[in-house]
């Protein structure tokens, strides 16, 4: 079974699909960056808070190579989240100032190796990613790169899923 989670920020997402691993041996991928607690103190108690949830019989990959992780996968994975592998690998190939069709391929590259690994993978995966479209047009260039990609990379990955659940207030759609 393969279920992308999608929704707003704070809506329950993450929680949500980790009920849908439930506490069974499983792997959390967390795509983002260690948090730097003296830095970003909010970002670390949100990275804390998503530990302190995890069962035990959980591990955790810390990586942006989505591609490699489910290719390898051995036990049910949590994928969380899209939006931050996003960020990471646009990040990774310093592409926030390039041309939009050079960052735009680059995405577009990646995210195919993603949904043929993930279209492979014999283990269940649920994967979280967010839904940044429905509000006002960003205001800076990269704001509205982030929106256009990220709305790219979860239709790729959505046609790759068996079920597609959107969050919205904890309550769950099943689209």
């Amino acid at each position: 079974m393969r279920i992308l989670v999608t929704g707003g920020v704070r809506s329950g997402k993450s929680t949500h699909a980790e009920e849908l691993i439930g506490g069974a041996p499983a792997t959390y991928v967390a795509t983002g960056s260690p948090p730097d607690r003296e830095q970003d103190p909010d970002w670390t108690a949100r990275i804390d808070a998503h530990r302190a949830r995890r069962p035990d019989a959980w591990g955790t990959v810390e990586t942006q190579d989505l591609a490699g992780v489910l290719a390898g996968a051995r036990d049910p994975l949590l994928v969380d989240c899209l939006g931050t592998w996003l960020t990471a690998v646009i990040d990774a190939a310093d592409a926030w100032d390039r041309d939009s069709d050079e960052v735009h391929d680059l995405v577009l590259t990646r995210t195919d190796e993603v949904v043929e690994a993930l279209r492979r993978c014999e283990q269940d995966v649920v994967l979280v990613t967010n839904e940044v479209g429905l509000g006002v047009v960003p205001e800076h260039r990269s704001g509205r790169l982030f929106r256009d990609l990220l709305g790219v990379v979860n239709q790729r990955v959505a046609a790759a899923c068996d079920e597609v659940h959107l969050v919205v207030a904890g309550r769950v759609l099943r689209l």
